[in-house]
């Protein structure tokens, strides 16, 4: 499950960068599709992401951090698409994204038991 976790936040990742790039060329209907797209992808994360938070058996603080940090991605993410499309300011969602997405990959890959280094 953490191999389709991880899979699916980079394709997130990738497709808030086809959306920003569109709405910027103009290209309103490629963006209009990557973004329901992104939206699809959101799925995914959330199921594999709730996947992966019900096989830890004692759910500490960490993983509940984890959790909120990773609510916390996916809001920065819309929001930044929907402030693309809205041609308003986007510069704090993108700040928040960034913390918010190094803050989850710190948890994810060096905290917790289930990431790729030892704990």
């Amino acid at each position: 499950m953490a191999h389709l976790h991880i899979t699916s936040w980079v394709i997130a990742f990738v497709l808030v960068g086809l959306v920003t790039t569109f709405t910027r060329s103009g290209n309103e209907k490629a963006a209009k599709i990557s973004h329901m797209i992104l939206r699809l992808d959101y799925l995914l994360v959330l199921y594999s992401g709730g996947s992966l938070f019900a096989a830890y058996a004692n759910y500490n603080a960490l993983v509940i951090v984890k959790l909120l940090v990773g609510l916390w991605v996916i809001t920065a993410m819309e929001m930044v698409c929907i402030k693309y499309k809205k041609k308003k300011p986007a510069s704090g969602w993108w700040t928040q994204l960034v913390i918010a997405a190094v803050i989850a990959l710190i948890l994810g890959f060096g905290f917790l038991e289930l990431g790729l280094l030892p704990a």
